[in-house]
C-alpha cells in the first residue's frame, strides 16, 4: 500500500477536513479526496461519514486508524535502518518510559556507543501499551518497562525492582491534608496503588506528569512527592531530600523484552550490558 494513503487518512483522521489535510500535505483536495476513495476500495469499506461540516471517522475508520499509525512507523523505521546502513553494521531500536532515561537508560546507551559503535541506536518513550505494540510492529528490538504484557514470541527478563519512596523538602512533616503534596504520575499500577493507600490525597493541588524531571520541582520547592529511590537517593545522602520513613513504598519489578526469534551472537553483548547496568542500580 502506497505509504501516502496511510498519511492522508491519519491526517484527514486529525483535521477532520479534507481542505485542512490538502493545505497540511500541500495537495489539492481533489487528490486527498481520491487517497481516500483509494483506500477505501482497497479495504472494502467506507472510512469517513463526509457532512458539510467536515469528516468524521467510521466504526471502520477508528479500527484502521491504529494499523495506519502502525504502518507509518514501520516506514519511517525502515528509512532510518537503510539510511544508517552505510555507515554502522546494525541498528538497535530500544524503547521505555520516560523515568528511566535519567540515571539508568542513557547510562546504558553511553557505554553502547563507546564499546559498539559501529551499532546505531535509536531511542524510543511511550508507555508500557505502546511499547508493547511496537515490539510486535518491528519498529522496537528491545524495551524496558515495569510488568510487560507478554507479547507471543518474546522474552521478559526480570532486570530489578524498583522501589517508589515519599521524599520531602518541606519544613514540616507531611501531613494528611498535605497542601505541599504533590502526585507525581507514574503509570496505572502505581495510580491503583496510591489510590488505595491515601484516599485522602486523592485530590491534589499539583498533579505532575513529566516523571524524573519532577524531581527539579522537589528540589526548589517545600514538596513532598513519590520518586524511584534510585532517582533521589543521591539528594537523600546530601541532605536536599528527606526520606519519610513511616510512609508506604511501593514497589514493580521492572523487566526488558526481546525477541526469542534473535540473533543470540549479536544481541548477547547488548543483552549483558544492560544487565550489568541495572545491576549497578542498587
Amino acid at each position: 500500500m502506497d505509504i501516502n494513503l496511510a498519511r492522508t487518512f491519519l491526517t484527514v483522521a486529525e483535521t477532520g477536513s479534507f481542505i485542512d489535510t490538502a493545505r497540511r500535505m500541500h495537495v489539492t483536495q481533489s487528490t486527498v479526496s481520491a487517497r481516500i476513495r483509494g483506500l477505501e476500495d482497497l479495504l472494502g469499506r467506507p472510512l469517513f461519514e463526509r457532512s458539510k461540516s467536515g469528516a468524521e471517522l467510521t466504526s471502520a475508520g477508528k479500527q484502521f486508524r491504529k494499523h495506519a499509525m502502525a504502518l507509518v512507523r514501520v516506514w519511517q523505521h525502515a528509512r532510518l535502518e537503510v539510511g544508517l546502513s552505510t555507515e554502522h553494521t546494525d541498528h538497535l531500536a530500544i524503547g521505555a518510559p520516560t523515568n528511566f532515561w535519567e540515571g539508568f537508560m542513557l547510562k546504558w546507551v553511553a557505554w553502547m556507543r563507546e564499546n559498539i559503535p559501529e551499532i546505531a541506536v535509536s531511542t524510543n518513550t511511550a508507555l508500557t501499551d505502546q511499547l508493547t505494540q511496537r515490539l510486535v510492529e518491528g519498529t522496537l528490538d528491545l524495551a524496558v518497562m515495569y510488568r510487560p504484557n507478554q507479547p507471543a514470541g518474546f522474552v521478559a527478563e526480570h532486570l530489578f525492582d524498583e522501589q517508589f519512596v515519599l521524599v520531602t523538602n518541606a519544613r514540616a512533616p507531611l501531613r494528611r491534608d498535605a497542601s505541599d503534596y504533590v502526585f507525581i504520575d507514574w503509570g496505572a499500577d502505581f495510580q491503583q496503588d496510591h489510590a488505595a493507600a491515601y484516599p485522602e490525597l486523592a485530590n491534589t493541588g499539583l498533579n505532575l506528569d513529566i516523571g524524573s524531571a519532577g524531581v527539579n520541582y522537589m528540589l526548589r520547592n517545600n514538596a513532598s512527592g513519590y520518586f524511584p529511590m534510585r532517582m533521589v537517593k543521591t539528594h537523600i545522602a546530601r541532605g536536599r531530600l528527606r526520606q519519610t520513613k513511616r510512609a508506604r513504598k511501593f514497589a514493580y519489578p521492572v523487566y526488558m523484552v526481546y525477541p526469542e526469534d534473535r540473533d543470540e551472537e549479536a544481541y548477547q553483548p547488548i543483552l549483558d550490558s544492560l544487565r550489568k547496568t541495572a545491576s549497578k542500580l542498587g
